[in-house]
């Protein structure tokens, strides 16, 4: 294990720029962005004052904090140049008093703004975002693929996750245990104890294994579970305690050799420096949403290579998936496996090339920006919320 960090080394990791803007020379003013909806999907689309454009998609929260985004979020980046978008990170907290907001209700709404303005930047630079945050070092990502239901019998589980496997060839499964946030209760009486050695008998020893609890254990029965977890030769557990209780976490990543991972409900920056410099976790977590976007999400990966720790990024949002693999393929530490969202290739063909699926791994976009080809296509029936 690499010696522990000291704080200035984490600090310095990442206060360190994230973006490379060759080829940015002239300044890009951020004229109009606007929340647009069709359907159920719901779109940030910005718009420079040359004529620039750039999208991204939500994660669903949209339904619920669009007065933020457009009332406290949006005004603070019209007439901003788009070219200093690590600073106006900084900038749009501390706008109208927004950091009293801090956890979601703030930076879902920032992570849409970031990533039109990244596409946006992408687009004008003829680069893809990867290019811009560094460049790939890597074309294609491992994916596990992911059940999450609780109502489900252990059987019914097993026979879904295998399905899922024989349609991807992926080679790794997730599964939910526990009662989600649930003070130890199961979500069906002895569902947890009998999943778990039914899924590997069922699966096979070629299959890595994920559990997620969703936070529903304290420290002792986290640790009982883990224990099973080792026993069947499982790859990692997610968020075992409560989210919040960071200290409660790390008792059970040390009491472990499982690998433990948290922090998807994450959303500060000094809270992540805490989980990393104290081991409170083994692999670190932070949702591309909840979190505030790339940019956010790579300092604290920064920080967590400093400490030898991967970064495996949480997606919210069916075209999350995306945005993971913008992540992963600049990330060099990323563990083993990173989520696949069923359904993600109804987006394959807006992107040149496609993303291609094969034997568990996927394409990262290449062409600029996000890689979406067409815009104008995927909005062309949208209107705005306002």
């Amino acid at each position: 294990m690499p010696p522990t960090p000291t704080i200035d080394a984490l600090e310095a990791a990442a206060a360190a720029p994230v973006l490379r803007l060759d080829g940015l020379d002239t300044p890009v003013i951020i004229d109009s962005i606007t929340l647009l909806k069709e359907g159920r999907e719901y779109y940030v689309h910005a718009r420079s004052k040359d004529g620039a454009e750039g999208l991204a998609f939500t994660n669903g929260r949209a339904p619920h904090l669009y007065p933020i985004l457009n009332n406290l979020v949006i005004p603070y980046f019209i007439g901003k140049d788009a070219r200093d978008l690590e600073d106006h990170l900084f900038g749009v907290y501390r706008h109208s008093s927004n950091y009293k907001l801090l956890g979601q209700a703030l930076w879902c709404p920032v992570a849409w703004v970031e990533l039109a303005l990244l596409d946006m930047l992408g687009r004008i630079a003829g680069k893809s975002i990867a290019d811009l945050m560094g460049g790939p070092v890597r074309e294609w990502v491992r994916f596990y693929v992911a059940s999450g239901r609780r109502d489900s019998t252990p059987q019914e589980e097993v026979e879904y996750l295998q399905s899922l496997l024989d349609e991807t060839k992926a080679e790794a499964v997730k599964f939910r245990i526990g009662g989600r946030m649930s003070r130890n209760e199961d979500a069906s009486p002895g569902r947890t104890e009998t999943l778990i050695p039914l899924a590997r008998k069922t699966l096979g020893d070629g299959i890595d294994i994920h559990a997620d609890a969703n936070s529903s254990y304290d420290p002792p029965l986290a640790i009982k579970v883990g224990r099973m977890l080792e026993d069947i030769g499982a790859v990692y557990f997610e968020e075992p305690c409560p989210f919040d209780h960071l200290e409660d976490t790390k008792r059970v990543a040390d009491a472990l050799t499982l690998p433990v991972s948290g922090g998807e409900q994450e959303s500060s920056q000094r809270r992540f420096r805490w989980m990393i410099a104290n081991r409170g976790v083994d692999i670190v977590q932070p949702d591309l949403h909840y979190y505030g976007g790339l940019i956010r999400a790579t300092q604290v990966a920064r920080m967590a290579a400093v400490a030898g720790m991967p970064t495996t990024v949480h997606i919210s949002g069916g075209f999350g998936f995306v945005y993971m693999l913008i992540f992963a393929s600049v990330t060099p530490d990323i563990g083993r496996y990173q989520e696949y969202k069923r359904g993600v290739e109804k987006y394959s063909d807006w992107f040149a090339p496609a993303l291609t699926i094969r034997d568990g791994a996927m394409t990262v976009p290449t062409a600029p920006g996000t890689g979406i080809t067409d815009i104008r296509a995927i909005i062309k029936d949208a209107e705005p919320i306002v």
